[in-house]
Parts: structure tokens; C-alpha cells; sequence
């Protein structure tokens, strides 16, 4: 007796396993992993996956290239790091000037810059270093200016070089002039030669008086008003008496009462100091100027502003470019091999000025295809933002006349309090306002930082070429490629 309605059918055999697959079964993984099979990600992953892949190469790509030409300079100077020295002896230092870019809060730019691509090929060689920063306009020019003063005092026996009591190496004038001139120069942009050779020209046109810029713009600022108080109306009573006449203006007595806290800002200035003579034959400019230590200029551009973001990122993933030509400019300081500072002609540099964009750089002092060692990085001045071009000075201004219009008010209120007129309100009781005395210092240094920064501004900004004297000429070297020494003057930088 069967049945056909009782029996089932059994279940296809299932293939055979490999071992892998086995000894994964019993570890816990779900099988539906097991029987997974990869497929193609969607096309919002392809995009996602081969951009990124992409950019990470790139980028990864861009710093292993920027290591190799990094160690590659390195090994060319790492034999100079390894060379004996006398006891006696100092290694080669070297300047490195680096001012603040235009527009720019962060003054530390160019320094920055030197410190990533310059400084690992100097500390290779065993090359010391030392950096004056520019932290607002002017900063670099009166420094150096300042410097060059200094050595011409000391050469005109005005002034005694430092001397120390014990004998040091290299603690002398002389020989730390000419450890100057061993050493060399570096200068970061053209913002900075600006500032550099400005302040080169005046430390050695300026007279050698000692002056304070403080005291001499205080004495400046005595005779503008700004402090000066109201002159009070007179009030001359109808009947002063049967037989006595109606008094002047002048003999009024004042109705100003005598304050025992009156400070000494309101007394009359002290007599000035008498400034110490210098002779007319050494307080004159020199004729001719020692030579100069060699210079290696370095180009440098900041990028800032919202527009040159494309730029900025363009910089970040070739950050190899930037790395050779620092090495390269490092490797050209250490191989020591100069050439005279290539200047245009007096007569050319006598030429009158024409058709000048302030908002823009100056053109060439020759000619487009045949620009000189004053025309250094000109392309980088195109880069400064447009805002900062055109409202440095009315900023500077409006800024003067806003605090000066507040003034007023505030000395009021300050000689009020300091006579007794009348007695401090609550909130003056928990926040004393300010002193006459203290306006007036406050007033000084607002002065004082205003003037330099128009004075540093009418040196960088970019419708001002550089400075240039006669007297440089044939005095100032400059550094070029070790590839180029046979050309001599010839090369450019």
C-alpha cells in the first residue's frame, strides 16, 4: 500500500564547502556574510571614492616629492655641519629680515616662511641665524637705519663699542662687522627690500644727532589746541560801584580754583636738553660707504583676501615647488658666489615719474624684458589686497579724527573731576575715567604709532620703487645660483 500525498521531496545537496568557509561557520559569523558576493558601489560612491582617492594621492604625492628635494639639498651641505672648528671660532650667522605684509594681522608671514623652507637647509650646515621681524610698517627700515647710525657714531668716535671684561670670540666691533660681512643677508619679499634699502639710504644720508622721537613729537604736538581749555566768557556785573570804572577782560582775576591735584602734564614743558654737538665734517653724509654684506633676496607672495582662495589651494597641494625654491635659495647662500646689485643708470633713475597707478605696481625703471634687482618680485605687489591699497592712509585718518572728536569730552570730564567742580557719578566711582595726564600720554602713543605707520606705509606701498643711493652702487652684492658663476654680472637673480 503507497502514497504518493505522504512523501516529500528532500532537498538538493548543498555543494561542498571549502575549508575556509568551514572553520569561519563555526566562529560566530553569520552565514548571510558568508554567502555574500561583492557588486560595483553605486554611482554616488564611485564619485565620492575616486575623488577622494584622488586628492589624498595627490596630496600624499606633493609631500613624499617635497621630503626628497628637501633631503636632497640637505645632503649636498651636510658635509659643512661636520667641518672642525677653532676653539676661538664662531660659525657663519647670518641677518634675515622679514617685514609684515600688507594687509595682513598676522606680521610673522614671511618669517614663517623662511623658518619652512630656508631655515632646514641652513641648520644642515651648521649656519646660525638671526631674525629681525617687521611687526608694522617701518619696523625693518628704522632698524636698520638705527643700526647703520649706530656704526657710524662708533667709527666717528662719538660713541665706545661695547667691551666686554672678559676676552669673548667675536665681541669686538671689528669682529662682529665682519662676521656681517661673512655671514650675509637675507631678505624675505619685496615688501622688505622696500623697507630695507629705505632704511639702508637713510642711515647714511641721516645726520648722527642723538634724537627721542618721543620728546621731538611731543613738542610738535605742544601748540595744537588739542589740549587747550575754553576761554571763559567774562560776566561784568551792571553796578560795581559809585566811583570804580567797569574792569578789562585783563584785569579780571581768573575764577579757575586752585586744585592741589593739579598734575605736572598741566604745568609748562621743561626746557629742552641740550642736544649734544656733533661736528659739521662727521655729521655730514660720507662720500663713500663701506661695502656692504652680500644679500640674497627671496621671493615671497602671501596670499589673503577671498579672491585668491583658489590660489591658496593651488599652493597647498604643491607645496613642492615652494620647498625647491627655498632649498635652492638656501644652497645659494652657502656656496657664497655673488655678483654686484644690478641697478639702472643715474640718468635713468633721474627720469621723471609718469602716468603712476597708486593702487598698482610700478613698471619696470628700463623696460619689461630687462627689469634690475629694484624691480625684485614686482609681480608679487599685484597680490596685495585692493581694499588695503586704497584705504591704508583714510583709515589711518578717520581713525585720528574720531579719537580726536571724543577728546573733548573726556578732558572735560577729567579736569572736572580733578578741580571738585563737581563730584563722580556711580559708575565713574567704579570705573575712574582717565587723567589728563593720562590722556595725554595715551594721546602721545596713539601719535606716535599713527606717524610710523604712515611713514612705513609710504615706503611699501606699491606706486613707491625702491630706494636706491649712488653710493650703493658697487657696494652691495647680491647672491645668485652656483650654476651661473662664470656669467658673473651678467646673471640675474
Amino acid at each position: 500500500m503507497s502514497s504518493n500525498g505522504g512523501e516529500s521531496a528532500l532537498p538538493p545537496p548543498k555543494p561542498p564547502q571549502s575549508g575556509v568557509r568551514t572553520v569561519l561557520q563555526y566562529t560566530g559569523i553569520p552565514p548571510s556574510w558568508l554567502d555574500k558576493r561583492p557588486s560595483l558601489p553605486s554611482r554616488n560612491w564611485l564619485i565620492f571614492l575616486s575623488v577622494t582617492s584622488a586628492v589624498a594621492g595627490y596630496y600624499i604625492y606633493d609631500r613624499q616629492q617635497s621630503k626628497k628635494i628637501r633631503q636632497e639639498y640637505v645632503d649636498k651641505v651636510k658635509d659643512l655641519s661636520v667641518q672642525p672648528m677653532g676653539s676661538m671660532e664662531l660659525p657663519r650667522l647670518v641677518t634675515v629680515y622679514g617685514a609684515k605684509w600688507p594687509g595682513d594681522q598676522d606680521y610673522d608671514r614671511s618669517m614663517r616662511y623662511f623658518r619652512k623652507y630656508v631655515k632646514p637647509i641652513l641648520v644642515a650646515a651648521a649656519v646660525d641665524y638671526d631674525m629681525v621681524k617687521g611687526r608694522r610698517h617701518g619696523d625693518i627700515a628704522r632698524h636698520v637705519a638705527d643700526k647703520i647710525r649706530q656704526e657710524r657714531r662708533i667709527l666717528a668716535g662719538l660713541d665706545q663699542p661695547f667691551s666686554s671684561p672678559m676676552p669673548i670670540p667675536g665681541s669686538s666691533f671689528e669682529e662682529k662687522r665682519q662676521r656681517e660681512l661673512d655671514g650675509g643677508i637675507i631678505v624675505v619679499g619685496r615688501h622688505t627690500l622696500k623697507e630695507f634699502m629705505a632704511g639702508l639710504k637713510r642711515g647714511w644720508t641721516e645726520g648722527l644727532e642723538l634724537v627721542d622721537k618721543e620728546e621731538q613729537l611731543s613738542r610738535a604736538l605742544e601748540n595744537d589746541g588739542k589740549f587747550d581749555e575754553p576761554e571763559p566768557e567774562p560776566t561784568v556785573e551792571a553796578s560795581v560801584g559809585d566811583d570804580e570804572p567797569i574792569p578789562t577782560p585783563s584785569r579780571i582775576p581768573s575764577s579757575k580754583p586752585f586744585s592741589i591735584l593739579a598734575t605736572q602734564a598741566l604745568r609748562a614743558p621743561p626746557p629742552p636738553k641740550p642736544a649734544q654737538s656733533v661736528p659739521a665734517n662727521l655729521n655730514a653724509p660720507p662720500a663713500e660707504i663701506p661695502p656692504q654684506p652680500p644679500t640674497l633676496l627671496l621671493s615671497f607672495t602671501n596670499y589673503i583676501g577671498f579672491t585668491q582662495i583658489p590660489r591658496m589651494i593651488w599652493d597647498f597641494f604643491n607645496e613642492r615647488y615652494k620647498v625647491r625654491e627655498g632649498a635652492e635659495a638656501a644652497y645659494k647662500l652657502i656656496e657664497g658666489n655673488t655678483r654686484p646689485f644690478n641697478a639702472p643708470s643715474a640718468e635713468v633713475l633721474s627720469l621723471p615719474e609718469v602716468d603712476l597707478d597708486p593702487q598698482g605696481p610700478q613698471k619696470p625703471f628700463l623696460a619689461e624684458l630687462t627689469p634690475t634687482d629694484l624691480d625684485f618680485d614686482r609681480e608679487a605687489e599685484s597680490y596685495y589686497k585692493k581694499s588695503v591699497v586704497r584705504e591704508f592712509a583714510s583709515e589711518i585718518e578717520s581713525a585720528r579724527k574720531e579719537y580726536y572728536s571724543s577728546l573733548a569730552k573726556k578732558l572735560e570730564t577729567a579736569r572736572a573731576l580733578a578741580r571738585g567742580t563737581r563730584e563722580p557719578t556711580k559708575e565713574e566711582k567704579e570705573n575712574p575715567p582717565p587723567s589728563e595726564v593720562e590722556l595725554r600720554a595715551e594721546r602721545l602713543k596713539k601719535e606716535l604709532r599713527w606717524t610710523a605707520d604712515e611713514e612705513g606705509w609710504d615706503i611699501v606701498r606699491p606706486d613707491k620703487n625702491v630706494e636706491w643711493d649712488e653710493r650703493f652702487r658697487n657696494k652691495i652684492r647680491v647672491y645668485i645660483d652656483p650654476a651661473h658663476e662664470s656669467t658673473g654680472s651678467e646673471s640675474t637673480v
